[in-house]
């Protein structure tokens, strides 16, 4: 098995590529802590070395975010023979029973229905492609009065430009096809 990584604009996180499907299309999971690493095997080996501060699963990647006093020499090599040895050895990633989905953490009033699935219809086909390929996600957590509230996951969480990538890129897209949507905000959950 071959792991590809690449560097992500955010400089505490790299993304791991194993060449294999993790999660499926669209399928997401993000670890803060070693504590809400439980319902992934994968995540909580990882949180497992020194170092790891953070664990952000995609389809088919992995990412990896490091503590500020961790340099990626000595962390990577650990990170590439972990996720080697526990997808060779058909290790599950995610648990079944905690797959489920977090639509119930979205706020929005029902009247805006419509306006909602065009937001979301534009979020899962000109955002999270791109914000994927940096090795993060972005997911959508509410609309009211006008503002659209977004949760960053992955290497775009923390990322120093992730408050211009919302501002002036996914703002500015969302109000020129949503008339009705006037501001983005990032929320944490």
């Amino acid at each position: 098995m071959f792991i590809e990584t690449e560097s992500t604009p955010n400089p505490a996180t790299l993304k791991f590529l194993p060449g294999q499907d993790l999660l499926g299309a669209g399928a997401t999971a993000d670890f803060t802590s070693a504590e809400a690493a439980s319902r992934s095997p994968l995540a909580e080996r990882l949180f497992g070395l020194d170092g790891v501060a953070r664990v952000f699963l995609g389809a088919d990647f992995v990412t990896v975010t490091k503590a500020s006093d961790t340099e990626w020499e000595a962390l990577k090599p650990q990170v590439l023979a972990l996720l080697m040895e526990h997808l060779m050895a058909g290790r599950p990633v995610l648990l079944a029973e905690h797959a489920d989905s977090d639509d119930a953490l979205e706020d929005s009033d029902p009247a805006d229905a419509e306006v909602v699935a065009q937001i979301k219809e534009l979020l899962d086909t000109r955002v999270r492609p791109a914000v994927a390929g940096d090795g993060g996600d972005i997911v959508f957590r509410g609309f009211r009065d006008g503002i659209v509230k977004l949760h960053l996951q992955g290497a775009c969480s923390g990322c120093p430009s992730s408050r211009a990538t919302l501002k002036h890129g996914v703002e500015n897209m969302l109000r020129h096809y949503v008339p009705e949507v006037v501001a983005v905000e990032q929320v944490e959950v």
